[in-house]
């Protein structure tokens, strides 16, 4: 049986080339409260055959992806991964993976559910939620699911979509490398990832054109992109060199993402954008 691991949804949009400290973080959401466009994207997901894959021989799927708030009221986020793997043995499982988060616009406060199906059979499920307390310096975690319990992790952390835009705003500043410590509740929602985001150089409109054209490419064109390649690493295996999985992906100004491969090591899968549709932001009151 083959499981298509949890992956951080945020992520894909997710200090500069040092850690913030955690107080200065929480500034981050407020500069610009629309310079993340509200939006749905649809991505048809297959087994990458540019590389070899361990004991996979296809993946057929799709991920929607849901983004929607501002800075101001906070961010929703919703992704459902339905994937159908075959293996090498020629047994197939299809596997269903739901993610839904709200992160306050200004990284304060947390909530993240999650579950994972196996067929119709829910394997596992995580549900909590996070704060910063103690001036910004430490963050508290209230898991609910699987098992009740409180956590505590020290030191500068970042929440997903505070992650998305210190990426962004990298980029956008020409830097070329950023480390962060990411919390986003997944894996029983007691997990810290060290990551390492390396950013290449801007591409202009016009810059490669994607074959596959969609609905709203025309403003997705007129806009800049980089090439953005993130490792996650387990903070507990400090040792490792290798990461748990890399997600590399095309980011434009405005947030979106297209491009998708996430490398799990033993086998990769990439993501074509199918659909694209853009939704209306609240206005800060």
């Amino acid at each position: 049986m083959i499981l298509i691991k949890h992956i951080t949804a945020p992520v894909l949009f997710s200090a500069i080339t040092v850690l913030l400290p955690a107080s200065g973080a929480h500034a981050i959401a407020l500069g610009n409260a629309q310079e993340l466009a509200p939006h749905r994207a649809v991505y048809e997901m297959t087994l990458d055959t540019t590389r070899p894959a361990k004991g996979v021989s296809g993946v057929q799927g799709r991920m929607v992806f849901e983004f929607a708030g501002s800075g101001c009221d906070g961010y929703t986020m919703n992704m459902r991964l339905v994937t159908r793997v075959e293996a090498k043995t020629g047994q197939a499982s299809m596997n269903d993976l739901r993610s839904s988060t709200w992160e306050q616009g200004a990284g304060r406060q947390y909530r993240f559910n999650s579950s994972q199906y196996q067929g119709e059979k829910l394997e596992d499920s995580t549900s909590g939620d996070a704060e910063r307390v103690d001036k910004g310096n430490h963050v508290v975690v209230h898991v609910r699911v699987p098992k009740a319990k409180y956590i505590k992790v020290d030191g500068p952390v970042l929440f997903p979509t505070q992650h998305s835009l210190m990426i962004l705003r990298a980029a956008k500043s020409g830097k070329r490398v950023l480390q962060a410590r990411v919390y986003d509740g997944s894996s029983s929602g007691d997990k810290v990832y060290a990551t390492t985001a390396f950013i290449g150089k801007k591409l202009r409109p016009g810059d490669r054109i994607p074959a596959k054209k969609i609905a709203n490419d025309e403003k997705l064109e007129k806009l800049d992109s980089w090439l953005v390649s993130i490792s996650y690493f387990d903070t507990v295996e400090e040792t490792r060199e290798t990461p748990i999985y890399q997600l590399n992906f095309r980011l434009y100004k405005n947030g979106v993402s297209r491009e998708l491969l996430i490398d799990y090591g033993d086998f990769a899968i990439k993501g074509v954008l199918s659909s694209l549709e853009f939704m209306s932001a609240p206005e800060c009151k």
